[in-house]
């Protein structure tokens, strides 16, 4: 009986693996570019990024991976990654199951919609996702997509240039830049 609930919770875990790597090749799949985003979105996407969703804490101001708060997780740098606007999307609303990276979609794990798992799912995982600073809406998630993508991904190291693009010529941070 103890080897088959193994062999069981061995074919869950599989299970649920392969929806994720399914669903992210299916959103990479299906992944379209999308128009120029409305100035005023990436502005929203901004004020979201470094107030509501606190992204900065972990991911730091520039989106470097430099944090600017030690008690917070490490993460990656999303200027040096190639994501596409729907893998974004899908990674604000409903996290990494196993990471430090949070589901700010509120009803993620309720319902089936994050990668077909339930709450009850995410405690096989060694790492507890922790809840996020804030829950977004919908469009509100769009909206930091589309500032991260015009602003930050793919976007390499912050240079003065760069900095005062995303942040305006009066930000005392770009005047320290190259």
């Amino acid at each position: 009986m103890h080897a088959t609930r193994l062999v069981m919770r061995w074919l869950c875990s599989l299970a649920t693996a392969g929806a994720i790597v399914f669903a992210m090749t299916t959103i990479r799949a299906q992944d379209q570019p999308a128009a120029t985003p409305d100035p005023g979105d990436v502005a929203e996407g901004l004020r979201l990024y470094q107030q509501k969703a606190d992204c900065r804490s972990c991911h730091g101001w520039a989106a470097d991976g430099h944090k600017s708060d030690n008690q917070m997780p490490d993460a990656p740098s999303l200027r040096e990654k190639k994501y596409t606007r729907a893998l974004l999307i899908l990674t604000i609303k409903c996290g990494r199951p196993g990471t430090n990276m949070p589901a700010f979609d509120k009803f993620a794990y309720s319902d089936g919609r994050c990668f077909n798992m339930k709450q009850a799912d995410l405690t096989k995982y060694p790492t507890r996702m922790p809840d996020p600073p804030a829950t977004l809406q919908p469009r509100e998630i769009e909206y930091l997509a589309d500032f991260l993508m015009s602003r930050v991904v793919g976007k390499g190291s912050l240079d003065r240039a760069k900095c005062t693009e995303l942040w305006g010529t009066d930000a005392d941070v770009c005047h320290e830049l190259k």
